[in-house]
């Protein structure tokens, strides 16, 4: 991991001044005004380069393709920081034309710009940051992406640099997931080969054919040419040219996410081989990845070795081949383990010790409903949530409506949710009273459930005056985090044929930024203690997300963390927590605006959960592994220092003591 102690931090984290801070407020406000903008563009001209970072990142966080010739120009800035942000805000202005916004120049133009910047950058930092914007475009025709392809492989051939090589790294990597059937060039296939560490470097090319400089060799750095291979090896599994030798070959690879990564990528390709030696790998997030290709890539042979998994020594992975034993009816060993481990409720009432008797359940409920049927009373009357609200999946599976009839009326909003969901496949329209009802529950995430399975209802008064009287509840109450159940409501509503009536809304508010605040945050540390895990420490990025760690100290500092629960928890992604109700969709009520910035999701990173830009509600996620697709897409305030350990063993509904910020570095 990242030794966050030995990084340069910025001289303006230390001292946040008036103009900077004016520049936060015009950003904290989105730029509403002509004001605002003026600040904004002020600031990029000024002579203080921390000041122009402050103000170029702003801009490109707009998301505005019109604001792009106001960024511009500070490509040829005379100091390198600014280069390199004003390349990653040309890249975000012009994401902003993905969510709906028009205007600026188009991509081919702007391809043209960065690629001349290119040309006349001596910095490798800027370099690398100008070739990752190229992938990041968004591209009209084969022949753009094209130069775009031509662009990155230019730049690998003519530097040295780690920083060119990871920049092109990320180039590619941005190019195939966001132009999403694009073709790779053969030159382009050539050269991931070699970043990925797949292929040596092209030998002399016969008289016949132009010279072609090869990639340039260099003393790799352990850390970043790590990063390398791991994003080559994603760009080509995601373009569908890592073939049989190649995963092979990064099967070999001493870094566990590069392994990860080919046996992800031999499930998809069906190669059963490089499976079989993903599921032997001596790394946890290997195996996993080996479980989950099974049903794709091992055939017959998928439910015995899952059921041979089942004795792994990783819990992640032990849950995940539990999971995939849900598609092994036909193996009557299979099904005898599901029988056996679902009907040991033991270790139900211990907070960390019910995950694979409720796992097992809900794949005994798919393998073997009959077995599974007499068990599931047993799990409805725990006094945990989190049992119940498999109890409620399983009973989904086994279309038993009575048993989801009673779960719809439980005291946690969580399982209520989970039975509403499973009432509109097992029940549909005769379900209507309790979903109606259910619109009266507190949880947001009860009340969207709710709104949308009404859907299929007939259009009645009863009805439509339910959700009218929810709806008018959510707005009086004034909450920013009640948006998803609001719009569920309104779009059953129409769906209904109901006239939806203009509500006034409370405005949402922008964040109460402190210049004192910022200054005294300006590079802490912050603590989190799991309850009978450890600690995991992180540096909090106050340079890279002022207001949202502004935010998040202040909520720690009040002691709102402690006690929640990580109430989501997917292997080889991210964990999440923060939540008051345990659920996704209730946080603090107020929203935080969107701080998408350079620090990339690798491993450890922190981000805040959203569902849509600036609707985070100080719930937090952790990348469990390197997660570039979350680049530049979720805000990343913090970094793990220590305790990254701790977090691959966290389990669903472990406990946060609390979180404490501590001063200084």
């Amino acid at each position: 991991m990242i030794v966050l102690t030995a990084l340069p931090f910025p001289a303006a984290a230390q001292s946040i001044n008036a103009a900077r801070f004016a520049i936060l407020q015009a950003e904290d406000r989105r730029a509403a005004t002509a004001a605002d903008l003026a600040t904004l563009r002020a600031g990029v001209r000024s002579g203080d380069p921390q000041t122009a970072r402050v103000a170029v990142r702003a801009l490109g966080r707009l998301e505005r393709p019109v604001l792009i010739p106001d960024i511009l120009p500070a490509l040829t800035s005379r100091y390198s920081e600014v280069r390199t942000d004003a390349a990653h805000a040309v890249a975000q202005a012009a994401a902003g034309s993905r969510r709906g916004a028009t205007g600026g120049p188009g991509a081919a133009a702007i391809l043209a710009r960065l690629v001349d910047a290119i040309e006349d950058e001596d910095d490798s930092d800027v370099r690398g940051a100008l070739a990752e914007s190229i992938g990041r475009l968004t591209y009209a025709g084969a022949e753009t992406v094209a130069d775009a392809q031509d662009a990155l492989v230019d730049l690998a051939r003519s530097e040295t640099a780690v920083l060119d090589r990871l920049g092109v790294a990320k180039g590619f990597e941005a190019l195939v997931r966001v132009n999403k059937g694009m073709t790779l060039t053969g030159p382009a296939i050539d050269l991931l080969k070699q970043l990925a560490g797949l292929e040596a470097p092209p030998a002399a090319e016969s008289n016949d054919a132009p010279p072609r400089a090869p990639l340039p060799t260099a003393k790799p750095d352990p850390l970043r040419d790590t990063r390398v291979r791991r994003l080559a090896v994603e760009a080509l599994s995601t373009a569908g040219v890592l073939d049989e030798a190649g995963i092979e070959l990064a099967q070999g690879d001493v870094d566990p996410q590069v392994r990860r990564l080919a046996t992800r990528a031999a499930a998809r390709a069906h190669f059963q081989p490089a499976l079989m030696r993903g599921l032997q790998d001596g790394s946890p997030m290997v195996r996993l990845e080996g479980i989950r290709g099974l049903p794709d890539a091992a055939g017959r042979d998928a439910c015995p070795l899952a059921l041979g998994s089942t004795a792994d020594d990783d819990i992640h992975v032990v849950l995940q081949a539990v999971d995939q034993l849900s598609l092994c009816a036909e193996v009557p060993t299979a099904v005898t383990f599901l029988a056996e481990s679902a009907a040991d409720r033991t270790a139900l009432g211990d907070p960390r010790g019910w995950h694979r008797s409720a796992h097992a359940l809900v794949s005994l409920a798919a393998a073997s409903p009959e077995k599974a049927t007499p068990l599931v009373a047993g799990f409805v009357e725990s006094p945990n949530p989190f049992v119940r609200v498999y109890a409620a999946r399983a009973a989904e599976r086994l279309k038993d409506g009575a048993m989801l009839e009673r779960l719809a009326t439980d005291t946690d909003d969580n399982v209520v949710e989970a039975a509403v969901e499973g009432l509109v496949k097992v029940s549909g329209r005769a379900a209507t009273a309790r979903f109606t009802a259910a619109l009266q529950r507190r949880g947001y995430q009860a009340i969207r459930a709710a709104a949308r399975a009404l859907e299929l209802a007939e259009p009645s008064p009863e009805t439509i005056g339910a959700l009218n009287a929810a709806l008018d509840h959510l707005i009086e109450e004034g909450h920013d985090n009640s948006a998803d159940a609001r719009s569920a409501i309104i779009a059953t509503l129409e769906k209904l044929g109901a006239p939806v009536k203009p509500r006034s809304a409370k405005a949402v508010a922008a964040s109460a930024l402190n210049l004192d605040d910022l200054r005294r945050l300006a590079s802490p540390r912050a603590r989190i203690t799991m309850r009978g895990l450890g600690v995991i420490d992180v540096a909090l990025l106050t340079w890279e997300a002022p207001a949202t760690v502004l935010q998040f100290a202040r909520l720690a500092d009040r002691g709102y963390y402690n006690g929640l629960t990580i109430h989501r928890v997917v292997p080889n992604f991210v964990l999440q927590g923060g939540s008051p109700a345990a659920n996704e969709y209730v946080g603090h009520p107020d929203y935080m605006r969107d701080e998408v910035g350079l620090w990339p999701h690798v491993r450890g990173a922190l981000g805040i959960s959203t569902r849509g830009r600036d609707t985070g509600d100080a719930q937090f996620f952790i990348d469990l592994v390197d997660n570039p697709r979350l680049d530049h897409e979720y805000t990343v305030f913090a970094q793990i220092i220590t305790g990254a350990e701790v977090a691959d063993r966290v389990l669903e509904g472990d406990v946060i003591e609390s979180i404490q910020i501590l001063a200084g570095r």
